[in-house]
Order: structure tokens, then sequence, then C-alpha cells
């Protein structure tokens, strides 16, 4: 069933006994607006939004992770000792075979060239001895890169940038030198390297007193007795320390998570900016909305001729209405515009012989809450009811 309360209204003011004034209601109505849409961004840089998934990925571009350096030392000192521990005495009998198996055959070798060994020999020697020394040395060797790739891994993910590698000569500013010295970041550096030295001497200290007494009969030892005290005291001692290292890398972690997600976080205005650069480039896309909104404003002048009334405010705004009863429930607002646009369109209706009605609040509050192409919300049909009254007398309409 169709709304025709608008028409009930209009009626009501033309056969009224008295003339409508314009502007009359719409000076008494109270619109209730939501003043917070109307703000504007303020000009505050505070970084309150989370980082948005592009920023992140560019972050990661550069070689901007969150990672933490102690995490792999740590991994890297407990693998350490662990070897030491379990790898080291049959790295022992090893070196004890090759030197043994050496200078067992070097006599030989040398009786064989009549005491003058050839440069090739001597190369040949040496060569087997390095052989031997890599081979009984690639366990720590593959151990230590296997472990800064796998922690590495583990914090940042596989993700392949040459970014990092590229120079930059921002990097020699001094400027940006000194302010990276004075940092909060530096000063964390400080405090954690203060922290590692005191943690660290204090459990070396705690270790070392509590074995004492195994360290002051290493003199009265045999030579493979004391080899393997002095064995079992470094293990222990390093996987303590290895173990309090864990810790404070743990710790460590913890806080560059923290700080580079507050690092990425971004302002309000960011945001916005992030968000038209997304959309395209914003020159083209200033460019056609520019077109969009002249066509636009030319079909809009175009049908401008067929409004009923001119609503201004009275310099700054104007807003042309067209209500047909036949077809529509409310007036429907079929042009408006500010300052200049205003002006044209108060110079169209006067050529058209279309009435132009002063109303400050009416006009403010057609321009600000309704498109154009539509009707009039229910709110305001009492002031525009009487300003389309007082128009249709004039016109001898009614």
């Amino acid at each position: 069933m169709r709304d025709d309360r608008f028409a009930r209204i209009l009626n009501g003011r033309t056969e009224a006994g008295h003339d409508p004034v314009p502007g009359e209601d719409a000076r008494r109505l109270f619109v209730p607006l939501d003043l917070q849409f109307f703000a504007k961004e303020g000009p505050g840089g505070e970084k309150t939004e989370e980082p948005s998934e592009k920023k992140l990925r560019d972050a990661r571009d550069e070689g901007n992770v969150a990672k933490s350096q102690e995490i792999n030392q740590a991994v890297s000192l407990l693998a350490l000792f662990l070897l030491i521990r379990y790898l080291v005495p049959t790295l022992g009998t090893n070196f004890r075979d090759l030197f043994r198996g050496t200078y067992e055959d070097l006599p030989n070798t040398i009786q064989m060239y009549d005491g003058v060994l050839p440069v090739r020999t001597i190369e040949l020697l040496i060569a087997r001895g390095l052989v031997d020394v890599i081979k009984f040395s690639a366990p720590f060797l593959i151990a230590g890169f296997a472990i800064a790739f796998i922690t590495n891994l583990v914090q940042v993910k596989w993700h392949v940038s040459m970014k990092p590698m590229q120079p930059k000569f921002s990097k020699l500013n001094p400027i940006s030198g000194v302010k990276k010295i004075i940092s909060m970041q530096k000063i964390f550096e400080l405090i954690k390297s203060v922290a590692k030295i005191l943690l660290i001497g204090i459990v070396v200290y705690t270790y070392m007193r509590s074995r004492k007494e195994s360290i002051f009969l290493l003199y009265d030892m045999p030579l493979r007795q004391c080899l393997a005290a002095m064995h079992d005291i470094i293990v222990g001692m390093g996987m303590r320390v290895a173990l309090v290292y864990m810790i404070i890398a743990a710790v460590d972690y913890v806080y560059q998570k923290h700080k580079f997600h507050e690092d990425m976080k971004m302002t309000k205005q960011e945001v916005k900016d992030e968000y038209k650069n997304q959309e395209g480039d914003p020159q083209i896309k200033g460019k056609i909305r520019q077109r969009m909104m002249e066509a636009s404003r030319r079909r809009m002048m175009s049908a401008l001729p067929q409004a009923d009334v001119v609503i201004t405010n009275p310099t700054h705004l104007a807003v042309a209405l067209r209500y047909e009863a036949e077809h529509q429930r409310a007036p429907v607002v079929i042009a408006k515009g500010a300052d200049h646009l205003a002006a044209k369109i108060k110079e169209v209706a006067a050529e058209n012989d279309i009435e132009i009605v002063e109303d400050k609040p009416l006009a403010r509050m057609l321009y600000d809450n309704v498109a154009i192409g539509a009707e009039i919300p229910a709110e305001l049909y009492e002031a525009v009811a009487n300003i389309l009254a007082f128009v249709y007398k004039l016109k001898g309409r009614i």
C-alpha cells in the first residue's frame, strides 16, 4: 500500500486558512544527526591500528622481521656442548690414530726416498691429513649450519629476498646513526648484555665452586683421567650456561615479537593512504572521479529545470526539489551543490522561473542527509510541505 503521508500534509497546508511561511516549520524542527559521522580525522600520528597484511608483506620483503639472534646463539651453544659430550671422546680417538699413523709411516716414507721427500709426496701427506681433519670435524660443521638454518626458518619461515643485500645510502646518515645509538632498542640490548654477563657469571661461579675439589685433584691425576675429568667439568658447566642462555633468548624473542608488532602498527592516515594506493594510482583515480562527477553534474543540471523549488542557505548551499504526487511518495532531491555549484543552480533556477526559498536549517539538513535522486526523510515532511504549499500558491497551482 502506498504511503501518502506527505500528500496529506501538503493538502493540509494548502487548505489552511493562513498563508504558509517558508521555513517556519523547518526552524522549529529538530532532526537528530550523528555529528560524529561528519567528523574528520585529526592530525595526530599515533599508531593505533593493527598492521595490514600488505605492510607486513612489504616489511618481510625488506628483511624486516621479528626474530631474535639470541635464539640462534643459545641453540648453537646447547648443540655445541651436546656434541662435545657425545662426540669428543670419539673425535679424540680419531685424531690420536691419525697422528699415530702419520708418524709411524713417516720413517718408512723417508727411507723409501733416501731421506729426501719429494714436494709432491709432502703435498699428498698434508692433503690426506686435511681430509681426515675435515671428516672428523664434519659433525660440528653440519650441526652449526643446520642449527642456524632451522632456527631462522622456525622464527621467520621460508622467504627469499635480495633487498636486504642492496646498498642503502640512508644507512650512512650520521644523524640516523646517532638516533640508533641512543634508541630504546640499544638500551634494551645493553640491559640484556649486562643480564647475560651477570647470570652466566653466577652460573659459572656456582658450578665451579661446587666442583672445586675435583679441580684441585687434576694435578695428581694421570693424563687420560685428567682429560676425562676436564671433559666432564667443561660439559657440565657448558650445559648450565646454555640453559641460562636459552631462558634469556626466550625473553628476548618475546620482546622482539612485541616490539616488531608495535613498530608495524599504523596510524589511521596510513591505513587510509594504503587503501587509496591499493585501489589504484591516485592521479588516475582522481581523473576518473572528476569525469564521473562532471557527467553526474551535467545530468543533474539538465534535470534542474523540472524542479518545483530551490531551497538555499542562502549563499553557500542550494538544494532543488521536485514532487510528482501521482508517482512519488515524497519530494525528491534532483540537484544540490555548494558554493560555486550552488550559485549555478540558483542561476539556472532563475532562468527557468523556479522559486528560490531561503531556509538555512532546512537547506543544510537536505544537503547533508539526502542524496541526489533520493526522497526526503519523513522528519522533513512538515518543513518541505510548508514550502511547497507557499510555492504552489505563488504559482497559482492551488
